[in-house]
Formats: C-alpha cells, structure tokens, sequence
C-alpha cells in the first residue's frame, strides 16, 4: 500500500471562502470578466496575465474563479501541479488525446475500458488519423510489443471497466518514460484510493459524473496532470480544452465542490459493504470477482497500488454465464427484492447495476468482448450504502439463490 493521503492533502490546500466571507465559495456565474486597465486585456490574450498571475479571469470557456477552485482541490487531491474542469469525462479523455496526438501518431490501450472510450479510440480517432493497438492491460510487455516510432500515448484504466482488470501503472510508467511516451490513466473506479500521479502517470483523467460526485444529478469531467499541459490544453491558438469548447458549468463546479469533503467517507463505505458483500457471495459459491477477494488474481497488485485506508472499492461483477440469467438476477435484484436500480454509471449512494456488454461495453463488437474476457453474462455492481448491510446481504443471498447462482 502508498502512504500519500489524499484526503489529508485536500484539507491541507487553500480554502476558498465565499464573496462575503461565506464558509462555502462564491458561484461566479458570470460569462466575462472586465479589467480595470485597458492594457489588461491584451496580456491575458497574450498569456502574460491569468489567473495565477494576478487573479485576472478573461471568459468562462478560458477559466472561471469557481471552476477553477474546484480544479485547485482536485490537483491536490491527486498531487498534480495543475488540473482542469471539463463538461464530462469523455471530453477530458478525448480533449486529453488530442491535445497529446496529431495526424500519424499512435496509442496503445488497455482492451478493458469504457465503451465509449473504446468507440473514440476504435471508430472516431482513425478518422482523424490517430489510430490504436489495444491489449491485455494485465500484460506489460503486450504493450511494450505494442509500441512503434509512431506511438505517443499509453492508455489504461486503472481498475477496468468492467471486468476490473488492473493496470500495473509503475510497469506502464517506466515503459513510458524509457521510449519518451505519454502515460494516461483513467481513475474514474478508484478516486482517492488510487492516486495515478504518484506512482508515476503523467495524466490523470475523471468521469466527476461518478464517484467524486456521487449523488448521480450531474455530468462533469477533470484532467490532472502538469502545469506545461494544462498551459497546451487551455492555449488560446491550440488548447483542445479552450478551443473545442467543453465547458464546465461554475454551478456545477460548485456542487462538486462541496461534496469533495466527504468523497474518502463515501469510498471507505462502498469498498466496506462491497467486500462484505463479495465475502458472503464467495462463501456461497456465486461466480464473484472484487479486487479485494484474495481470490482476485491481481489481489497482490491492488494492495500494492492502493492508498492505505480507502478499501478496494465499491465495484465487483458476478458473472451469470448467459445474458438470460444475467436480466433474471437483474429483475430479482430490483423488483423483487428492492436492491438497487437497473441502470447505467457507478458511485451513486444506492446500488446500480447492469449486464455490461448489452450495456457500458456495448459499443464493443462481441468478437472484442470475448477476446478482453467480458461474459454475455457479467453483470456490474456499483454497491450503495444505504438501509443495513446485513439486510443488503439477506436481499442479495435470496436474489443470487432464486435464479440458481448459488454453488454450494
């Protein structure tokens, strides 16, 4: 396990008070900022002024006091220079990517992401002339074999979406480093548990949508990373961030602002219920898989990568085998035990759960899905915390025996 604290380092960095000395910071809603000397305002365009240099704020697709407090929070959370706010994780991801590729060049991804991370990679991307190999993200030298001149990026997932393969980011970081690459990990599954950056990452991508967030009413995304890149994304000629436009709502920024102090809270609860819960399925015979199982054939490299205190986290899968089973568990799960809700995303404080490759990975052909080991059957688990676990597990056990999971 990592001694960072990423919980200690958010309350250690600059508070931000409100307008009027407010406990909560000011929502700065305004779309442009004015300067009060004339001469101003061409050295903001001419990237002398900002709001590092001075405090000065141009306009809110460039940056915004609120969002760029939140972007603050999370650069320590993370332990980056820099970060930036972004209208949704699939736009960090891609404005990421193509800040770092141009026409010619090459990724190569970890097989076990997002599907619509996969489509931009597999389907979007070629278009513009930026094409990928993926492979076993469990596989270091696959993606050492991977490698040419014309490669740029080594994408991953820390813990896969969604059979929760994980990446050994010190191997990638090392590889990484030693052909001149780009690291990019996605920690959207393990915030505050996994703290990419530190172990040697050189960009950090979030879908906010989920955990960080955590109350599933908003789509938000973030990149942390280093103040150079930060500069090249938010460039007035070249910034992928400035000039495609996926703006932050300071509202938004505003919301996720405050439910940050409770973040490592809420991911010590999901990693606790989940590895109670994975227990009891294993003891039973059911098909489970959760990193923190010592079972789970990467459990050494998760204890390693993980900062101590946060748990394994709230995602784990059963696999039913047929995506028959798989609805019937859904349908007994949600409508007659009342456990959780059928439904896409994670990190929501009920449960959400859903057959992964009729789902998140479905824009992956089935061909795909077979070769990064995604079963027609998998079923996802993004485990709450509310009502009594031990009745969450009574409600689990009777749903998991009811359609004939059960072993033992």
């Amino acid at each position: 396990m990592n001694n960072f604290h990423p919980e200690q380092a958010l309350c250690e960095t600059r508070r931000e008070f409100g307008e009027h000395g407010g406990v909560t910071p000011s929502i700065s809603r305004s779309s442009t900022f004015t300067v009060m000397d004339p001469e101003t305002m061409p050295e903001i365009f001419g990237g002398i002024r900002g709001p590092e240099q001075g405090g000065c704020f141009l306009y809110s697709r460039h940056f915004n006091p609120t969002v760029d407090t939140l972007a603050r929070y999370l650069s320590a959370m993370e332990g980056t220079e820099f970060a930036v706010c972004t209208a949704s994780g699939m736009s960090a991801i891609s404005s990421t990517l193509l800040q770092l590729c141009h026409k010619g060049d090459h990724i190569v991804s970890s097989d076990t992401i997002y599907g619509g991370t996969h489509a931009l990679l597999d389907e979007l991307l070629p278009q513009f002339g930026i094409t990928t190999t993926f492979v076993n993200p469990t596989d270091t030298a696959a993606f050492e074999k991977a490698i040419t001149p014309k490669t740029r990026v080594l994408y991953t997932e820390a813990v896969g979406n969604p059979t929760l393969k994980i990446a050994d980011i010190r191997a990638l970081s090392k590889l990484a480093k030693t052909h001149g690459l780009s690291l990019v990990v996605d920690n959207t599954f393990t915030p505050m548990m996994i703290s990419p950056a530190r172990i040697g990452a050189d960009v950090v991508v979030y879908s906010m949508t989920k955990y960080i967030n955590g109350a599933s009413d908003l789509v938000a995304g973030a990149i942390c990373t280093t103040k150079a890149m930060v500069h090249q994304l938010m460039d007035l000629h070249t910034g992928r961030v400035m000039l495609l436009g996926p703006t932050m709502d300071p509202r938004m920024a505003y919301d996720i602002i405050q439910r940050l102090p409770h973040l490592a809270l809420r991911m010590r609860e999901h990693s606790r219920r989940a590895l109670a819960t994975c227990r009891r399925l294993e003891e039973l015979g059911v098909p489970v898989v959760y990193p923190g199982l010592a079972s789970f054939a990467q459990h050494r490299l998760a204890t390693d990568l993980i900062n101590e205190g946060y748990g394994y986290g709230g995602m784990f899968t059963i696999d039913c085998g047929t995506r028959d089973r798989a609805d019937d568990l859904l349908d007994e799960l949600q409508n007659t035990e009342n456990f959780g809700y059928i439904a896409v995303s994670l990190g929501y404080f009920d449960t959400l759960m859903s057959c992964s490759g009729a789902s998140t990975s479905s824009e992956i052909s089935r061909e795909e899905q077979e070769k990064m080991g995604l079963s027609p059957g998998l079923v996802r688990f993004s485990i709450g915390y509310t009502g009594s676990l031990e009745k969450r597990m009574e409600q689990m056990e009777r749903a998991v025996r009811a359609v004939g999971l059960v072993k033992k």
